[in-house]
């Protein structure tokens, strides 16, 4: 609503907005939340140089969210990162979600059976074509 020229009152009991799904900044702040003792180090550099989110967000790259986010001009603040994997807590260990035929093979994650249908849909996906 600022963006087309409204006025806007926020208020929130914490030092920071967003609830359970904030954005917390300076680096003090988090140092504070989590009660961390002491202060960030000299090597990090300045507090307010970092934001650091509650809970990472997925983005669809085409979605309303990112849309928004164009036309509200934030993304000067906002670093963007492609998903380098997907990842599955089992038995009190992480594992990596195969991608590729050859971590398909390799995973722990399935039986044998499992693994050659999840090969064949990969290759199916590799190959589809719009």
């Amino acid at each position: 609503m600022s963006v087309n020229g409204k006025k806007v009152l926020h208020m929130d009991r914490n030092p920071y907005y967003g609830g359970e799904s904030a954005s917390i900044t300076p680096l003090e702040d988090l140092y504070k939340r989590f009660k961390i003792p002491g202060s960030p180090p000299e090597s990090m550099g300045r507090g307010r140089d970092w934001n650091v989110d509650l809970i990472p967000k997925f983005l669809m790259a085409n979605g309303q969210l990112v849309k928004m986010l164009l036309y509200t001009e934030v993304t000067r603040y906002l670093d963007f990162k492609v998903t380098e994997g997907s990842f599955v807590y089992k038995g009190g260990k992480i594992y990596k979600v195969p991608s590729t035929e050859a971590e398909a093979l390799a995973s722990s994650l399935m039986g044998l059976f499992e693994k050659r249908r999840f090969r064949k849909f990969l290759v199916y996906v590799a190959n589809f074509d719009e």
